[in-house]
């Protein structure tokens, strides 16, 4: 048993996240590692080498950054996301609404990169790929779940090397930390006549693991730019404990969460000396989020909650028109794909589409500074949900009603970055 605070699932924690919590690309995955991205909704990433970010969505274009170059910014993140709808029990219907449950967010980012010679470049990166938090204090369907926190940080070593004159590759090792906790407590009315908020069940803790990423670039004309990414899947073997109803004060467990693997296929196109386009394919395999089972110290297990996710893709398209030698203005928009299917959505999951609607602009206050900002909007398609999907949610479902619903959300960021080359 670890001395930090553990958790017996993150993937629990990760079954209570809202689209909104700070989890913006499918799932409970995270998009926001820059402002400059941000300002194209993050169209062509793997292809772009604006600054020190780069090298977080493809390590090889490192190579394209010449000296050394520091990059540091923060995102603001301001879900709202309500939900609407009615708990069955025992044919007895009563309403189960939570408006705007999500909590606000920071994501912050630090990049460095240096070039060691004409071939071979290095770069640090700081950030984090999967984060949510909610709270659903009071709510009707609390049986199903009500609150949650997931947040990961993660370290990159990375190394660009310049193959030929147009074609670049790199690779780099990851290191994520994760900490978290989730909760599901008695409504009001249910089976047993218990308190209301008494705990079903809570758990809490942390855990780190390693991982790995390359990716390639080809300079197929000065003017025009492919590049392929690709980042591991991440195993966390998480130890800790459960406690509430369901499990008794405190009992001691594990369970294995894979945080999914993704990939980018993204291509830059300088049109004229002003206009450039670019663009993105993004891939994660949500399909390796099956089922959380929790295995316990005595031996025993327990099917926590089935997921039966599905691969899920992002389409991005975005563009830069630089309007002088300092000021770069950037818009995008892009559309990502649920990552749960309409039966198994749940009121703590209202996974579902995504558009995003991005501007953004760059300035080059001197010859080594550039300031960078960005904003975004992002609109959900309303969805429906009901529970329980399966066997997995019969016990809560016997214990307090069914629950039948509608979900609804967007989202507001705003982010700003600092880029120095030395």
């Amino acid at each position: 048993m670890k001395t930090n605070r553990t958790f017996l699932s993150t993937a629990i924690a990760c079954s209570f996240m809202t689209l909104s919590s700070a989890s913006f690309a499918a799932g409970f995955q995270l998009a926001e590692y820059s402002a400059t991205g941000l300002g194209r909704a993050y169209a062509g990433e793997a292809a772009m080498a604006d600054n020190a970010s780069a090298q977080w969505r493809n390590p090889a274009m490192l190579t394209y950054l010449s000296g050394t170059q520091v990059s540091a910014g923060a995102i603001y993140v301001n879900p709202n996301v309500d939900v609407e709808g009615t708990v069955n029990f025992n044919n007895a219907l009563s309403h189960a609404n939570a408006s705007d449950y999500a909590n606000d967010a920071v994501v912050p980012n630090f990049y460095f990169s240096y070039q060691l010679n004409e071939r071979v470049f290095l770069g640090l990166a700081l950030g984090t790929n999967y984060g949510m938090e909610t709270d659903l204090s009071g709510f009707a369907a609390s049986h199903f779940g009500d609150e949650a926190m997931i947040k990961t940080m993660e370290a990159n070593l990375n190394l660009g090397y310049q193959l030929t004159e147009t074609v670049s590759v790199g690779g780099g090792v990851r290191y994520v930390m994760g900490e978290g906790h989730f909760g599901a407590s008695v409504p009001e009315t249910n089976a047993l006549s218990l308190p209301q908020g008494s705990t079903l069940k809570y758990m809490e803790g942390d855990d780190t693991s390693w991982g790995w990423q390359i990716g390639a670039a080809w300079q197929i004309h000065p003017q025009h730019r492919v590049a392929f990414s690709y980042k591991s899947e991440v195993v966390m073997d998480f130890e800790g404990h459960a406690e509430g109803i369901t499990y008794g004060n405190y009992k001691p467990g594990q369970l294995a969460v894979t945080l999914p693997a993704t990939a980018e296929l993204a291509s830059f196109h300088q049109l004229t000396e002003q206009w450039a386009i670019h663009s993105s394919i993004n891939w994660t395999d949500w399909s390796s989020f099956d089922q959380l089972t929790a295995e316990f110290n005595d031996g025993s297990s327990d099917l926590i909650k089935s997921e039966n996710w599905k691969d899920s893709y992002r389409f991005a398209l975005g563009t830069s028109y630089t309007w002088d030698q300092d000021l770069t203005l950037r818009a995008g928009v892009a559309y990502d794909l649920s990552a749960v299917s309409t039966r198994f959505r749940t009121a703590t999951i209202p996974e579902t589409d995504r558009t995003w609607l991005s501007i953004g602009a760059g300035y080059q206050a001197t010859k080594q500074l550039t300031l960078d900002a960005g904003f975004t909007y992002i609109f959900a398609k309303k969805a429906s949900l009901y529970e329980p999907r399966e066997t997995s949610d019969d016990t809560a479902a016997s214990l307090a009603g069914t629950y039948t619903g509608k979900v609804s959300g967007n989202v507001w960021l705003v982010g700003v970055q600092a880029s120095y080359r030395f």
